[in-house]
């Protein structure tokens, strides 16, 4: 039986914008077009275009009822408007995508063509004849693709030629442009044209409000013309008011960008690029783990500007070699590292705690000091790529860049080694293991690595991310002997003492040679849970024989000795061995920051004090 090819899958029909709603209420006879000067060319306006128009409105009889020309008592300004997105009378919605460059027409109008009709979304002025068909003589100046940058329409911008690239300045980048501007009417009111390019600092009120957005989308090298009305024609160095101008028409080209990035926000640590380097960015900028080599020049950030440090003068003009991700080099002079592209030079400025403070300080750099760094990106070499390589290659890889997180966990860098576990975890979503015994050496490296990144967790403090790092292990073998007791750290860190039982209890089921540890930890356990207790009773002794009116503060009393007792905790903490891992990780948990005496007796007690607005326990 034959089957008639039908589209299984019809495409849905777009449903028509407000504009084509409009347009069904056209009658015929209620909007006619003569030509009374024919355009240029064979294109015509459509929607995204930006129409420049003057339109003249006369009564059937030649009287006229307002113009944008000024020999009829006009202001000589053209009319802007965007099809498909501005506002216009649906006479004109109609008429002018049918204009050619130059043309001149006169549209008829019936009322409902213009202002009279429905809920036409263009209000009338008061005392335009709305009711009576009307003229309508327009001129097509001008029509162009643009880009909306203000949603009301007061800063427009039309690409004369296309810029380099697709880096746009953003606040604090420093630009270099050519910009003339003029009125409406087309009368020139600023020209920087000759000599040195207008320099200013993006986001500091240099340029008026609008042109600066204009700005803000345009490429290295991009010329455009960006309209700007009134409101967005705010005082600037470069361009004072203009009493009475509606709107000005900026001619910019951007010669140069300079990229100067705030790295945290707040105007301390600044990267300022001094020469481009090679590439596009942030596509060619060493943003994963590299090996890096670069030039640099450190400095006080003084009066003197005292050099105190510099690898063409201190390293036998040898460049500095260090790989990222590790925390050889300070955190500040690393982030800005990362966004640069071979062959750039950058000047970057360093507040102490991104600088030196936090990290090894050389013998001549006072501390808390401010630094100035000029580095010079040579090159860098990315991560061996691990696509072509074998299962064993791919095993080996991910071991190397395992040890590298375990010496920078061994360092205390807890952050930076969890970024490498994490790394290699993401990568081996791609690894498709062939065998069953790839498989068994595939899932045992991800556990590990899944139980490496919850140490680092519980070092950070974060216990919850914790035990759901070892749930992901735990989930898919609940017997895994490390899991158990990894989770079982991070609940008593919670103090959340049965789950930590339940789950020491379980190691000592499913492996008898982790009996040791498991004891160990049941008798912390029992201690912690002990003081805890004790610590409840104290606080709450008497608390009920209050008669009414009385106050008992809790947790005042004995704060010395919660403080006290919490730091012997501490220091009593035991170091037991992990078999496959280094011992330092086992003692995660034992260093963890812990929560309150009073949390642990009561978990749900911070959420409830929190709502109540009360920081301690104060019964009333």
């Amino acid at each position: 039986m034959a089957v008639e090819d039908e589209d299984i899958n019809p495409q849905k029909k777009k449903a028509p914008s407000e504009d084509d709603k409009r347009r069904m209420k056209i009658v015929p006879g209620s909007l006619m077009k003569a030509v009374m000067r024919p355009g240029g060319g064979d294109s015509t306006p459509s929607d995204g275009d930006q129409v420049a128009y003057h339109c003249t409105v006369r009564t059937l009889d030649g009287v006229i009822v307002e113009s944008t020309r000024s020999e009829y008592g006009g202001k000589g300004i053209p009319i802007r408007h965007v099809l498909g997105k501005s506002k216009i009378l649906l006479g004109l919605l109609e008429g002018i995508p049918t204009m050619l460059k130059g043309e001149v027409s006169m549209f008829k109008m019936k009322p409902q063509m213009h202002y009279g009709e429905d809920d036409c979304p263009v209000a009338a002025p008061s005392t335009f004849p709305k009711d009576e068909e009307l003229h309508f003589e327009i001129e097509m100046i001008d029509f162009a693709k643009a880009k909306i940058i203000a949603d009301d329409f007061g800063v427009v911008k039309k690409v004369i030629n296309e810029g380099q690239g697709w880096e746009t300045p953003r606040a604090p980048y420093e630009v270099k442009a050519w910009i003339s501007a003029k009125t409406g009417d087309g009368k020139l009111i600023l020209s920087h044209r000759e000599g040195e390019p207008y320099f200013f600092t993006f986001g500091k009120s240099e340029v008026p409000k609008g042109l600066e957005m204009g700005i803000g989308t345009m490429t290295r090298e991009e010329k455009a013309v960006i309209y700007v009305t009134s409101q967005y024609l705010t005082p600037s160095p470069l361009m004072p008011v203009v009493e009475g101008c509606e709107e000005v028409h900026f001619e910019v080209e951007l010669v140069h960008l300079i990229q100067v990035r705030d790295m945290l926000g707040d105007g301390r640590l600044i990267k300022r690029r001094i020469r481009d380097g090679k590439g596009e960015f942030p596509m060619d900028c060493p943003l994963h783990d590299s090996l890096l080599c670069v030039h640099y020049k450190g400095m006080l950030l003084n009066e003197e500007k005292k050099v105190f440090y510099d690898t063409r003068v201190d390293n036998d003009g040898q460049p500095l070699e260090f790989s990222s991700g590790e925390g050889l080099v300070p955190e500040g002079f690393e982030m800005c590292v990362r966004l640069m592209l071979p062959g750039e030079i950058a000047l970057v400025t360093c507040p102490p705690d991104y600088a030196y403070d936090k990290f090894l300080r050389p013998a001549n750099v006072p501390e808390g000091a401010h630094i100035q760094w000029e580095i010079e990106l040579l090159g860098f070499e990315k991560p061996k790529d691990w696509t072509g390589l074998s299962f064993d290659g791919i095993m080996d890889e991910a071991e190397k860049i395992r040890v590298t997180g375990n010496r920078l966990f061994k360092e205390g860098k807890f952050e930076l080694a969890k970024a490498k576990y994490e790394k290699v975890l993401r990568d081996f979503n791609h690894v498709n293991p062939q065998d069953d015994e790839e498989g068994k050496v595939f899932v045992g490296k991800r556990n590990l690595l899944h139980l490496n990144v919850a140490a680092c967790l519980l070092k950070l403090g974060e216990c919850r991310k914790s035990i759901e790092a070892c749930n992901k292990v735990l989930d898919a073998n609940p017997a895994h002997v490390k899991g158990l007791y990894r989770r079982g750290m991070a609940y008593m860190a919670l103090g959340e003492f049965e789950e930590a039982q339940r789950d020491f209890e379980m190691m000592m089921k499913v492996d008898k040679s982790s009996e040791p540890d498991a004891t160990a930890a049941l008798s912390k356990l029992k201690k912690q849970r002990q003081e805890v207790e004790s610590k409840a009773r104290k606080q709450f002794k008497g608390l009920f024989d209050k008669k009414p009116g009385q106050i008992s503060e809790v947790g005042i009393e004995n704060q010395g000795e919660d403080q006290a007792a919490g730091k012997n905790e501490n220091d009593g903490s035991e170091q037991e061995s992990d078999g496959v891992e280094a011992q330092e990780f086992h003692e995660a948990a034992a260093e963890a920051p812990r929560k309150g005496w009073f949390y642990r007796f009561w978990p749900t007690s911070g959420r409830l004090f929190s709502a109540l607005g009360l920081d301690r326990c104060t019964i009333l």
